[in-house]
């Protein structure tokens, strides 16, 4: 993905569109712990990729083998300095459509507020790591609507929030009129599934396919914290 958002294309605009879907949410949670006020915080992210866009600099992250998670990280820190030194003239982009900011605040609000002890660098790695669930998931569930499956992938999809509770799948055999074998198999096709989006989502994010198992690790290290 990173690859792909190169150059003056559909294709390149789109990529780093989907790009910035992913890193909203951490980046604003950044700066909102940082001490920003929501408004602040929107303008300073929108301000943010705006540059990123302009400049189109992602080949940093090819050239060092990076992660393009660390390496936004650090792009945004050094862009709030250049901000501190001088007065914002450009608000949310200078106008330019980047990110619907409703649909996105809209999850934002939806998410709880992480705890107070958690310093900015930390919610940022959080977010970045439920938003990528979450973006998985979605995919998820746009293909067991395309097969008219929309209800199992809701029984599925709350089933993973307590696996622990042993009753589930004979539930929701019963609800289904499954047996509670095909429900079985069809919940480990589901989280196999569920992995290999997962898979897909951390590859669009880093630089060399080496990377894909260390990011997954620091996912559900970052997870478990």
């Amino acid at each position: 993905m990173v690859l792909a958002a190169h150059g003056q294309s559909p294709e390149a605009n789109k990529a780093l569109e989907t790009l910035c879907r992913t890193y909203w949410p951490p980046i604003y949670s950044f700066l909102r712990r940082d001490g920003r006020t929501v408004e602040d915080a929107q303008d300073l992210t929108q301000s943010f990729f705006a540059r990123l866009l302009e400049r189109r600099d992602l080949d940093t992250v090819r050239q060092e083998k990076g992660r393009l998670r660390s390496y936004l990280l650090k792009s945004l820190k050094h862009f709030l300095i250049n901000e501190r030194q001088r007065a914002m003239s450009i608000k949310r982009g200078e106008g330019r459509p980047l990110i619907p900011l409703d649909e996105l605040l809209a999850r934002e609000r939806s998410d709880p507020e992480p705890a107070d002890v958690l310093t900015a660098d930390r919610i940022y790695e959080r977010r970045w790591a439920l938003t990528v669930l979450d973006q998985a998931l979605a995919r998820l569930g746009e293909e067991y609507q395309a097969a008219a499956n929309a209800d199992l992938f809701a029984r599925f999809k709350e089933l993973l929030a307590d696996e622990s509770d042993e009753l589930s799948q004979a539930r929701i055999a019963a609800g289904l009129g499954m047996t509670e074998n095909a429900v079985k198999q069809a919940y480990h096709r589901f989280r196999r599934r569920y992995r290999e989006l997962l898979r897909e989502e951390i590859a669009h994010t880093v630089a060399v396919p080496g990377d894909i198992e260390d990011e997954l690790r620091h996912l559900i290290a970052i997870l478990r914290q």
